[in-house]
């Protein structure tokens, strides 16, 4: 009997730099033009890379091997490009870039991007949380090691920030504002001095880590949720703050959304197969309780729960699964316990803010004689 190697599980979750390879080494093709020193694509590569071509072929100025001659590169980001070329210049300049907002616009997925873009990486990332302490911008001990040998450079154990500064890299600082304060500000001596001291190595070549050209950090702050903790100004100082907001037009969530949820039911095993309608009422839904008003002008109580782009996707996702699985009736009688989930996941005064929503613009909409309107009224018991 033969026995065959078990095959590598796939990954749920794939880099940027890897699931776009294709893109990044076209563009590293395509633009030759000058570039900050440890970059991998040109600032306007970068942009292109997260914006998109606007679906323009771009071609290469000769035949390179394992590379196609065009290519259309598809946008990946659904925000203004001139945020994008504003995080790519903080970038080129070698200074922090803190990306702020709700939760759910893209914050993470953009700092990926870039890092993906810029260094060929975004693996260099500290997440950051009440319990991350100054190891994790600085740098540790391999305690067996430093038992063994004492303070050596063997011993050493890099921090993602350590790594990046050594190579000239982008280092991602997820939910920077998560951290305490103290922890917070041990970035402020590296992206004033850029580099690190090491006691221990005293009278080492070892001693100092000076941050290689490219070296810069991204953060991310979402100020919304409870257990944030303020930024220091001297830290604040050292970034450039840019807000990522939701995304403005309606077609384009829609489009965004129905993509995601797409990718994810069929990451599960099965196809997507959620009429685009349930989707419109959906986009409808968390659109009009995030900003107050509805499409017709009509007011509408927010609730305490941010419903953002990546809630909606999760919901359109959850019903292609059940659609997939579990088949049974009409898909749209899932959504509103599935938006009740959302709403109710914070302040129990939302549930009554989602029943005055179904009381005003879904009633109303059900009384202009619209059949799917008239359904999600008609389920309003199941919001109880």
């Amino acid at each position: 009997m033969t026995v065959t190697e078990p095959s590598a599980p796939a990954r749920q979750v794939v880099p940027a730099e890897e699931r776009y390879v294709a893109e990044l080494a076209f563009l590293a093709a395509q633009d030759t033009g000058p570039r900050p020193p440890g970059w991998a694509l040109t600032p306007r590569a970068v942009v292109t890379f997260v914006c998109g071509s606007d679906g323009e072929q771009l071609a290469l100025p000769g035949r390179r091997a394992g590379l196609p001659s065009k290519l259309v590169i598809a946008p990946k980001f659904v925000g203004e490009r001139a945020l994008v070329e504003r995080c790519v210049v903080t970038l080129a300049g070698e200074r922090g870039l803190l990306l702020t907002g709700e939760p759910g616009t893209a914050k993470s997925m953009l700092s990926e991007l870039l890092s993906a873009a810029v260094s060929g990486t975004s693996a260099l990332t500290v997440q950051g949380t009440a319990g991350t302490t100054e190891d994790a911008f600085r740098y540790g001990w391999n305690y067996a090691l430093l038992l063994a040998q004492g303070p050596t450079r063997q011993a050493l154990v890099d921090s993602p920030v350590l790594a990046a500064m050594r190579a000239g890299r982008v280092v991602r600082v997820e939910e920077i504002t998560r951290c305490l304060p103290e922890v917070q500000d041990a970035l402020v001596s590296i992206l004033s001095d850029r580099r690190v001291s090491v006691p221990e190595l005293t009278a080492t070549e070892d001693s100092v880590v000076s941050a290689a050209p490219g070296f810069t950090v991204i953060a991310t702050a979402n100020l919304r949720d409870r257990g944030v903790s303020e930024m220091s100004a001297a830290l604040k100082r050292r970034f450039n703050f840019e807000t990522v907001g939701p995304i403005s037009d309606p077609d384009a969530e829609a489009a965004l959304i129905r993509r995601q949820a797409v990718a994810a039911v069929e990451r599960a095993g099965a196809a997507f197969g959620v009429d685009d309608s349930v989707l419109d009422a959906l986009v409808t839904v968390f659109r009009d309780l995030r900003s107050g008003r509805s499409a017709e002008g009509w007011d509408v109580e927010r609730p305490g729960t941010v419903m953002s782009t990546a809630e909606a996707v999760q919901v359109a996702a959850s019903l292609g699964v059940a659609a997939a699985y579990l088949p049974g009736g009409d898909v749209l009688d899932l959504l509103p316990g599935h938006l009740l989930g959302v709403v109710r996941k914070d302040d129990p005064a939302d549930h009554g803010r989602l029943l005055g929503y179904w009381d005003g613009p879904v009633r109303r909409r059900a009384e202009d004689g619209s059949a799917m309107w008239r359904r999600l009224w008609d389920l309003r018991g199941s919001l109880r």
